[in-house]
This record gives C-alpha cells, sequence and structure tokens, in this order.
C-alpha cells in the first residue's frame, strides 16, 4: 500500500536545483521533494506522496493521523523495513524460514 502521510519539515535544502526537506513522519525521517510547495517552511507539515510534498496540513490533523496510522500498524507498513517484511513473510509458525 502506498499511503499519502502528513509529516514535520525538518530542514530544507536545494540538491541540483531540486528544493528538498529532511521531513519526520512519527520518528521516520525521509528525504521529500518539495518542488509542489515551494514556499513550505521549516516546522510546516505537509502531505507527502511518494516522495513529494503534496499540500501543507495543520500540526493538529498531521499528529492525529500520525496516531491514528501508528495504532492501525500502517506507519510500519508504509515505512518498515522490506528486508524485515520480507522475512518475515517467509518465516514459518516457529521462526522458521520456509523453502
Amino acid at each position: 500500500m502506498c499511503l499519502a502521510v502528513p509529516g514535520r519539515v525538518l530542514g530544507i535544502e536545494e540538491r541540483d536545483g531540486t528544493r528538498m526537506a529532511t521531513v519526520d513522519f512519527g520518528g521516520v525521517v525521509k528525504e521529500v521533494c518539495l518542488e509542489y510547495l515551494p514556499d513550505l517552511k521549516v516546522g510546516e507539515y505537509a502531505i507527502v506522496h511518494v516522495g513529494f510534498a503534496l499540500q501543507r496540513v495543520d500540526e493538529e490533523s498531521a499528529l492525529r493521523t500520525l496516531e491514528l496510522f501508528e495504532n492501525l500498524g500502517l506507519l510500519q507498513e508504509e515505512f518498515g523495513d522490506p528486508w524485515e517484511q520480507a522475512a518475515q513473510a517467509d518465516a514459518g509458525p516457529a521462526g522458521e524460514v520456509r523453502r
């Protein structure tokens, strides 16, 4: 599943002519393109989908959504380690790897 997730901008820099941000998604930090929201500032929240900040959102809405996603296990699904997820999917009932 690929969600649009709210995140808080921690820092902004320009890389090769593209405005990029370091964004915190409830403890998971990722790099995000700001080309669709060129006036977004450090400390503000935005909805991010596939690495692009798409819409500014207020802090209360962002935190509420992050809490809901966390409770539903969607943040782990969205941002978890794909190698760990694949290993868990291959593990048998006692943690044994299926072949």
